[in-house]
């Protein structure tokens, strides 16, 4: 008998953006069980795994778990349940936040990131230990 595993959920990111990376500096830090990959969305598995309508925007992070898609302040919030421990609370007390709420505020911060977080060159390159987590 074959077991089934479930897929590694991705975490798409604005390879770019210094909120972003500083987003995945945080899932790489406190997911210590690697329960979470990521990709950039600049990336060929972006390209390949998600609407061309996200990937054109750089707007948001997206969360691929499975077959379903989660955008804005609801990927992050899964991604708080996927890293478990006392952040899973942290993303049970956001996901009591009405969606629209939520997805104003994420859509402000989304708006002044370059100019307060900055923005790089190119995408992240991964260190050698972090580079099991990261897809194209």
């Amino acid at each position: 008998m074959t077991s089934v595993t479930e897929p590694t959920p991705i975490l798409f990111f604005d390879g770019v953006c210094g909120l972003c990376n500083r987003f995945v500096d945080f899932v790489l830090k406190h997911d210590r069980h690697g329960r979470v990959c990521m990709a950039p969305l600049q990336g060929s598995t972006a390209k390949a795994s998600l609407p061309d309508e996200i990937v054109r925007g750089l707007d948001t992070v997206v969360l691929l778990d499975g077959e379903l898609w989660h955008i804005r302040s609801s990927a992050v919030v899964r991604v708080f349940w996927k890293i478990g421990g006392l952040w899973s609370i942290l993303g049970t007390l956001f996901w009591l936040i009405p969606k629209p709420l939520r997805d104003l505020g994420y859509k402000i911060i989304a708006r002044s990131r370059y100019r307060l977080w900055g923005k790089k060159e190119t995408c992240r390159l991964p260190t050698a230990a972090e580079r099991a987590r990261f897809l194209d």
